[in-house]
């Protein structure tokens, strides 16, 4: 399990990283620090391994708590979820460590790819003893590469097309997986493969509704 720590003084925004966190397995929200103060105090209390880590804080920010965290030796891994957008800042986050960094406001889709490549490289990092060059290719490499040149394995091309078409007929409304599977006859496990494979090369578009009771609801609109 990887324990994470969400760094973000905008109560409304921490809530929702929240939330979005809480969907992908295998991660555990330590808590919320509202500043850098509560996040060094966090960090000395518990084992935590990530930070999602905004830049703009009251007192210090994000890039002089990345600082401090360094000065002090903690090892900690850091993604910066931030509108910041500055070059010479941005570079010297990641020259500080930063293992990605999410511009405001993100999709939830590129946030999901950024927990998910970094839960890979940390099962790896924390499963072997001794790692060969395929083992480095697949935690450093852009998974986006492997979908520009070949289907996904178990993924076919008739299948695909006719789920293409029908989201293109509703293009301008939200659908979701039990719909679709409803009006194709195609089972909602399979039609959410689909569906997924189609948001992870930026065809169509994930969006979440948060209702006030139950799990969220997970809509697909595809995109012009």
């Amino acid at each position: 399990m990887i324990n994470l720590l969400i760094v973000e003084d905008d109560p409304m925004v921490a809530e929702l990283n929240r939330r979005y966190v809480s969907t992908i397995d295998g991660y555990h929200v330590i808590g919320i620090a509202r500043n850098g103060e509560e996040a060094m105090s966090k960090l000395e209390s518990y084992e935590i391994d990530l930070l999602l880590l905004d830049m703009y804080m009251p007192k210090t920010n994000g890039l002089e708590l990345l600082k401090d965290i360094r000065s002090n030796k903690m090892m900690v891994d850091v993604i910066m979820v931030t509108a910041a957008k500055e070059t010479d800042s941005i570079d010297e986050l990641f020259k500080l460590g930063v293992v990605d960094y999410l511009i405001k406001p993100f999709e939830y889709e590129r946030l999901k790819n950024s927990l998910e490549n970094y839960k890979s490289r940390f099962q790896l990092l924390n499963t072997k003893k001794e790692i060969t060059q395929e083992d480095i290719d697949r935690i450093t490499i852009s998974p986006g590469q492997e979908f520009s040149t070949s289907l996904q394995k178990g993924l076919h091309k008739n299948t695909l097309e006719r789920i293409r078409v029908y989201m293109q007929s509703r293009q301008n409304q939200q659908v979701t997986s039990n719909e679709l599977a409803d009006s194709l006859q195609v089972s909602a496990v399979t039609i959410r493969r689909y569906l997924e494979y189609l948001v992870s090369i930026g065809e169509v578009r994930l969006e979440i509704e948060y209702g006030s009771i139950g799990r969220p609801s997970y809509l697909y609109r595809y995109k012009e």
